[in-house]
């Protein structure tokens, strides 16, 4: 019954793999003022990861978002086809030449990879030395794993392995991969990627996007509060090893 009375109406009981869904949660983002500023904070994140000089930029899962207004050369993908998408393509095989990009981007699509050792032997294909992977992502602490378990409709399971049931482009998920990879798993990761370098990741937002609604609920708090509520994030700031939802998370492939 809660979740129903806080479903945005636009997209209640829609079809996740749905390209429609994909357009309705574009149009979400643009029509929740404290939602955009969220997404442009994340974008801004990435895109200062970028590293200048050749190769593409390419963004993965860039369906429902606006990365493209941040950094325009950037190549928009998404995994079906969609207005203003650049490429179809699936992250775990990318349609693109050996050492042709100096940065893979996304923003809550990591978690999403049902075979995320494709995706890394791709990466180490794809990415020239000096480029980067960037992306804004869940991440587990003691209240993500309340938040993501108990209030969220994606699995967030952080004891699981790194593969889990390709059900759907969007459907199929494990909020806690990033986590898992990067964090739990790090020298399992560094083994397979041995050129690449982990760097801190940011903790971030353990209230405003819960607050926002994200692309699935209605806003809980008027738009306006965005300031107020990045204040009160910043007075967490020393605990939020406990209390983030999302990192931002760059991998940088050694010159």
């Amino acid at each position: 019954m809660l979740s129903q009375l806080l479903s945005h109406p636009l997209t209640r009981d829609a079809d996740l793999d749905s390209p429609d869904t994909t357009i309705l949660r574009r149009r979400i983002i643009a029509e929740k003022p404290l939602l955009r500023s969220i997404y442009k904070e994340w974008y801004d994140f990435i895109a200062a990861a970028v590293p200048a000089g050749p190769g593409q930029v390419l963004e993965l899962g860039a369906g429902a978002g606006f990365f493209k207004e941040v950094l325009p050369e950037s190549l928009a993908s998404e995994i079906f086809f969609l207005p203003d998408i650049d490429l179809v393509c699936d992250g775990c095989c990318l349609p693109v030449a050996d050492g042709a990009l100096r940065a893979v981007v996304m923003t809550d699509v990591f978690h999403h990879l049902p075979r995320v050792d494709a995706f890394l032997a791709e990466i180490n294909r794809c990415v020239r030395p000096g480029g980067v992977v960037a992306m804004v992502e869940p991440w587990v602490t003691p209240w993500s794993r309340f938040v993501f378990g108990k209030l969220h409709h994606e699995p967030f399971l952080p004891a699981a392995s790194w593969r889990f049931a390709a059900s759907g482009p969007l459907s199929g998920a494990n909020g806690a991969l990033p986590w898992i990879v990067l964090c739990r798993d790090r020298e399992r990761f560094l083994s397979i990627c041995p050129d690449w370098e982990i760097e801190t990741p940011l903790l971030m937002m353990p209230l405003r996007y819960l607050l926002s609604g994200g692309v699935s609920l209605r806003s809980l708090v008027p738009g306006g509060c965005h300031g107020l509520l990045v204040g009160i994030e910043a007075c967490l700031s020393p605990v939020m090893d406990k209390l983030a939802l999302f990192a931002g998370l760059v991998l940088r492939r050694r010159a």
